[in-house]
């Protein structure tokens, strides 16, 4: 099959994908091996399942398929929101005044609010094939936790849901969406674990962090039968269930006669991004034409741009495998901005390694305040208010297309609109009443948080 065209085949009827597409296939330099944190040796299937469901761990580790079936059952659930609108920001264009032809890829369109869905359902599926009864997790800004609660509900399994402190306080009603789901909800470090305890002892006051949520939801998990940890970003197999976001777009581009210059998303663990970029990625490590990629995070929260890329735990309490990727430091406790879903520690190994390598070609870091200015234009043209992560994509591509009005180019621009901010009016009331501020770690900060990365002397990679 030419690999050229082969994606096109794994397309059903009605667009939607019926198998994720696997980039670390088509990697040549593969993304180094988890490390189990007992023996610091690359993790196996049976390291993993006491804390991931076995199909998950498997497709974790998978480096050689490059395209793995999507179950029926969670293909019938996709056909409830997917495909997903490929939109031509025309009103922006006319608002910026700029030859390029702006795209979008909007994932906000479910009650989960965001991209979020793609992955939960999956994981949800493989966690009631195998007979499990209950789930936990963490989440950051709530869309991950809303998410997985909509799928648990959709397979009856119980949901524990650890939400990071700060975003637990700004946005109560995520908290009342997954309780609809029938999701227990905790502010996140808790009471209700020994990690979180082990948290509040050192810092009561603590806005919380991903990497705490993490440590609480994968101890409850191995301390309760027939329970697994599920994770929303970061993990090789989130990534191949967000995939389902670039093979629709790369499609839907096909059938336009469009293809991307420029393909920029927001990255936190770099699930969105990942999807987005991933069949255009393909073209790219195959030789062919392709875009240039431009991940874009929190100036906040700054691990490809001003991280360091090693081995480092993917919680705070050190209890999962070491993953390496650009890091903070897994001790490292962002700033209380509103990007919530962009506020963890570490990158997605594969993003780290493309990245590391100059595949994925830049990253750039964004301040809250300019990422809400951005927001609040793309909203009044295009009727669509952001969340804030999506926006950090959107004030990139703005930028870009600012930059083809100076040069006179025609490039077009693809962008990643992850998810919708209704519940993030706080955000947008304290920006437009002058109250917001920026966060921007000092190197004295980030030192903190290098400290907390763990010295393995001699281990590079496998």
């Amino acid at each position: 099959m030419n690999k050229e065209t082969a994606y096109k085949t794994y397309l059903s009827e009605d667009e939607i994908p019926r198998a994720y597409y696997n980039v670390r296939a088509d990697m040549e330099q593969k993304d180094a091996m988890l490390l189990h944190p007992g023996t610091l040796q690359p993790v196996t299937v049976a390291d993993m399942e006491p804390i991931f469901c076995t199909e998950l761990a498997k497709q974790e580790l998978n480096t050689t398929d490059r395209y793995i079936p999507i179950p029926a059952e969670v293909l019938s659930f996709y056909r409830m929101y997917r495909p997903s609108p490929l939109v031509r920001a025309h009103f922006l264009e006319k608002l910026l005044g700029t030859p390029a032809r702006i795209y979008y890829k909007y994932e906000g369109n479910n009650t989960s609010g965001s991209h979020k869905l793609n992955s939960a359902i999956a994981q949800g599926y493989y966690a009631k094939e195998q007979g499990l009864s209950m789930l936990t997790t963490e989440t950051g800004a709530g869309q991950w936790g809303t998410a997985m609660a909509m799928a648990c509900a959709y397979f009856d399994l119980k949901l524990k849901v650890y939400m990071v402190k700060v975003s637990y306080e700004q946005k109560p009603y995520r908290k009342t969406v997954m309780q609809t789901y029938g999701a227990e909800v905790f502010s996140s470090p808790s009471t209700t674990t020994e990690i979180g305890k082990q948290m509040l002892a050192q810092d009561p006051q603590t806005s919380g962090s991903l990497g705490n949520a993490i440590s609480e939801a994968v101890e409850v998990a191995v301390g309760t039968e027939g329970a697994r940890y599920v994770l929303g970003s970061v993990l090789n197999q989130v990534l191949l269930h967000q995939s389902v976001i670039g093979l629709e777009a790369k499609a839907a581009m096909e059938k336009i006669g469009e293809y991307p210059d420029v393909v920029i998303g927001c990255a936190g663990g770099g699930s969105n991004l990942g999807g987005l970029m991933a069949p255009f990625m393909e073209d790219k490590l195959a030789g062919r034409p392709s875009p240039y990629f431009i991940a874009v995070e929190p100036a906040s929260c700054p691990s490809l741009t001003r991280g360091r890329y090693a081995y480092d735990f993917c919680d705070a309490g050190q209890v999962t495998p070491l993953a390496k990727m650009y890091t903070l430091g897994h001790g490292f406790v962002p700033a209380p901005n509103h990007a919530g879903g962009l506020r963890y520690h570490g990158m997605s190994p594969i993003l780290s390694q493309l990245y590391n390598q100059g595949i994925l070609d830049e990253a750039r870091s964004v301040e809250q305040t300019e990422v809400f200015a951005a927001a609040i234009d793309f909203s009044r043209a295009e009727g669509t208010l952001p969340a804030p992560e999506s926006a950090h994509a959107i004030k990139v591509a703005v930028d870009e297309a600012l930059k083809c009005k100076e040069t006179g180019e025609e490039k077009v621009i693809l962008f990643g609109l992850t998810g919708n901010g209704y519940f993030d009016l706080m955000a947008y009331q304290q920006y437009l009443d002058g109250q917001m501020s920026d966060f921007i770690p000092t190197d004295d900060d980030l030192e903190c948080g290098f400290a907390t990365i763990p010295s393995l002397p001699g281990i590079q990679s496998f």
